[in-house]
């Protein structure tokens, strides 16, 4: 049973534009250097490490030392959980919201 706390931290670590762009870059170039998320993304290196490691703090990403250098690469089912929870919240049928007459939905 994944724990409301456990998603927040999932979403609290989705929470910034350049988490959002580094996990884009991740995507589109599988293995990436940490040098070349820093060229993509356009960020300061210390600030592209912060949320590096945000983001492996999280799950949802891994790194692995290879020689000078860090490979990062997605870890995919780490938002697993965040998924189904938001595939949980589909619209109730029409008619079974209790809002008052009159009001708009």
């Amino acid at each position: 049973m994944v724990t409301d706390d456990t998603l927040a931290e999932l979403a609290k670590s989705l929470a910034h534009p350049a988490r959002l762009r580094i996990l884009r870059v991740l995507l589109a170039t599988p293995g990436c250097i940490g040098g070349e998320i820093v060229e993509a993304v356009g960020l300061a290196q210390s600030t592209v490490s912060e949320h590096l490691r945000i983001l492996k703090a999280a799950g949802l990403i891994t790194g692995e030392i290879d020689g000078p250098r860090i490979c990062y690469a997605l870890s995919p089912a780490a938002l697993a959980p965040l998924g189904a929870f938001i595939d949980s919240l589909t619209p109730p049928p029409e008619g079974a919201c209790c809002l008052p007459a009159g009001k708009d939905r």
